[in-house]
């Protein structure tokens, strides 16, 4: 999904702005029957909002979009308060552009793993970047043979023993952290990246 164009009103006038693809990741939803939202009603939210060509893909949050004038942290701030608001779902919504989301993929230290075992290489991602000396607080927190690196608002971690059985849960990692998150597998992470390119 390649940036589009879009005629815009402006003082009476149709102004042509590039749209930007953006995706949005909701956390905690649809998990263990908790937070349940039918994600064609969150196609529907992001209509009635305005914003183009609203995909989803599986249940756990992953919405991908086009958008020209709200970015980032404010776009996260608008689509929590309307989810909320019409849909009565309070989550926490992470934005990253198409771009970012490209840069997510290339920066993958963990190249060999990915190849080898991607569902068990997962990405976190975080509400802003962590500092150093939280990261390695998570880092002295792990009891297994859990390996993770920190790359500005995404921790990457590979579980070779598998992610259902480890200590290092999402809910360890934020409270290290003091940032909240939501994490993908980098198959998700994969298919993701293939819709934002369509």
């Amino acid at each position: 999904m390649q940036a589009a164009r879009h005629l815009a009103s402006v003082d009476g006038r149709s102004v042509d702005i590039a749209m930007t693809i953006q995706i949005a990741l909701i956390r905690g939803i649809n998990v263990g029957g908790h937070q349940a939202v039918a994600m064609s009603d969150l196609r529907d939210l992001l209509t009635q909002l305005g914003f183009d060509g609203s995909r989803s893909l599986l249940q756990s949050g992953n919405l991908i979009f086009r958008c020209s004038a709200r970015i980032g942290a404010e776009l996260e701030s608008l689509l929590e308060m309307e989810a909320e608001k019409r849909l009565g779902l309070r989550a926490d919504f992470l934005i990253r552009n198409a771009k970012e989301w490209g840069q997510v993929v290339a920066r993958n230290p963990f190249r060999k793993e990915a190849e080898r075992d991607p569902s068990h290489l997962v990405v976190m991602f975080l509400k802003s970047a962590a500092d150093a000396k939280d990261v390695k607080a998570v880092l002295a927190a792990i009891a297994g043979r859990e390996t993770i690196r920190a790359d500005g608002r995404q921790l990457y971690i590979v579980y070779p023993d598998g992610i259902g059985k480890s200590h290092l849960t999402n809910a360890l990692i934020e409270k290290k952290l003091g940032i909240r998150g939501t994490a993908r597998n980098w198959n998700t992470v994969l298919k993701i990246a293939a819709l934002a390119e369509e």
